[in-house]
């Protein structure tokens, strides 16, 4: 089976690779020609563990292989994705100027049946206007040549998206046809075989299916990130309450974790999205639009810490940070709470030495000289007034307190992923700020700074 996919970022090239690493031949299309030309040698522009391995053999076998001309990569499809980026416009909306774009070049140079099938996420309703911008450009040629539209929006984590791929939790299609169908379980006829669930429906409901989704995920950390800051008023200990309700089956314990809110290139994409297509069909999103109020107030809760501490004048005071990307196990930065940490800190004067294992270099393209950036942890917090904890990758889970303790100027923590044990920390002399816990240090019997 042949399939081309249409645009090499984070979605595109995991799916791309991935089908390959099944046996179908893949065409990966892109405009970018230095991008095309270092992933024909093996070179992967994002990071995603995994990814290269998987890359490299493919084309090693050669099935799977990377060119700038969409009509040569259509040629002897059966199946076209689309997976190029939906930018959020300014109130909002997905922007879908190069989804439809790529849907007129398919129907400018496609000769003869494809599955026209949008991978991006896009609003309800987009696979008939790619529908409509197909027929269109087959109309101004003068042909007709049959083909189907499908969605199939993908349902990745980053840092796990290999996997998500290969052994998804569920494979949701939208078909108008039968013969749509035919390709598309032909298609994903790998995973049925390893019992991976593959969900028909109408187009409608699967592009509302991945909005709805996400916006669930990003509501349950919204939620439990309200929950924390109450948990610190009234003296609750959110790390008990989230086991608490986690036990509960009909609640879950992902994506119940407090921090300092939701980041990335999805959710809050997709939760405003979703919001602005509801408020075009006169309807209010009143859960999620208090979803984003929460998310947007939760990544100036570390600031706010830190203000209580040391005032509202941080001239001159010097911050260690430890965590750039949104999440671990990627170099991420859309929407990334340290931006808004790092941007308020120097907005109150203070200096900021930053590290993260893999966001440093994606961070220097955003912010230049406006922060240090450190070659390590350890060389991050030298004379630092405070260690700021933003991101929670693994080698920031045991730190060696003591050398933090001779490095720093005060033995202070502001923890934004409650990834350190606040009796532990009291015992070590540490002032230590987290997220909505209150919990009495064993050794000294008075409460710890939260």
């Amino acid at each position: 089976m042949n399939i081309t996919v249409v645009g090499t970022g984070y979605v595109g090239l995991v799916t791309g690779t991935c089908f390959a690493e099944t046996g179908i031949n893949v065409v990966c299309v892109d405009i970018d020609e230095k991008k095309i030309e270092k992933l024909r040698n093996g070179e992967v522009p994002i990071y995603e563990p995994g990814l290269d391995v998987i890359l490299e053999r493919n084309i090693d076998k050669g099935r799977i292989s990377f060119t700038t001309n969409l009509k040569k990569g259509i040629k002897d499809s059966d199946a076209v994705f689309i997976a190029v980026g939906t930018p959020p416009d300014e109130d909002g909306s997905a922007d879908l100027k190069y989804v439809l774009g790529v849907a007129r070049e398919i129907g400018q140079h496609m000769e003869d049946y494809k599955v026209v099938i949008t991978k991006s996420t896009v609003p309800v309703g987009t696979s008939y206007k790619v529908k409509a911008a197909v027929e269109e450009e087959l109309s101004n040629r003068n042909v007709r040549i049959p083909f189907d539209v499908a969605s199939n929006p993908e349902f990745l984590k980053e840092g796990s998206a290999v996997d998500d791929f290969l052994k998804p939790d569920r494979i949701v299609v939208g078909i108008e046809s039968k013969r749509a169908e035919k390709v598309m379980r032909k298609l994903y006829k790998p995973f049925l075989m390893n019992g991976h669930p593959l969900l028909f429906m109408d187009i409608f409901s699967s592009e509302m299916t991945k909005y709805a989704a996400n916006s669930m995920l990003a509501t349950k950390i919204s939620f439990m990130n309200d929950i924390a800051n109450l948990c610190e008023l009234v003296g609750a200990n959110v790390d008990l309450v989230r086991k608490g309700i986690g036990s509960d089956t009909r609640i879950g314990n992902k994506f119940i974790y407090p921090g300092t809110g939701y980041g990335g290139s999805c959710f809050p994409k997709d939760v405003q999205a979703l919001v602005r297509t509801a408020d075009e069909y006169g309807h209010s999103l009143e859960v999620l639009k208090a979803v984003e109020s929460v998310n947007y107030r939760q990544k100036s809760v570390l600031v706010e810490k830190i203000k209580a501490h040391f005032g509202e004048n941080l001239k001159g005071k010097q911050f260690g940070l430890w965590g750039l990307s949104f999440k671990p196990k990627t170099d991420d930065m859309r929407e990334a709470p340290s931006l808004v940490i790092i941007e308020q800190l120097k907005a109150l004067g203070a200096n900021v030495r930053a590290y993260d294992p893999v966001a440093m270099e994606e961070t220097k393209r955003i912010l230049g000289d406006k922060i240090e950036y450190a070659k390590d942890e350890y060389d991050a917090i030298i004379e630092a007034d405070a260690l700021i904890v933003v991101t929670e990758w693994s080698e920031f889970r045991m730190p060696n307190f003591r050398i933090l303790e001779k490095l720093m100027n005060e033995k202070l923590v502001f923890d934004g992923r409650n990834i350190y044990d606040p009796e532990e920390m009291g015992e070590l002399g540490f002032t230590y700020h987290s997220i909505g816990r209150n919990v009495v240090s064993s050794t000294e019997k008075e409460t710890i700074n939260i």
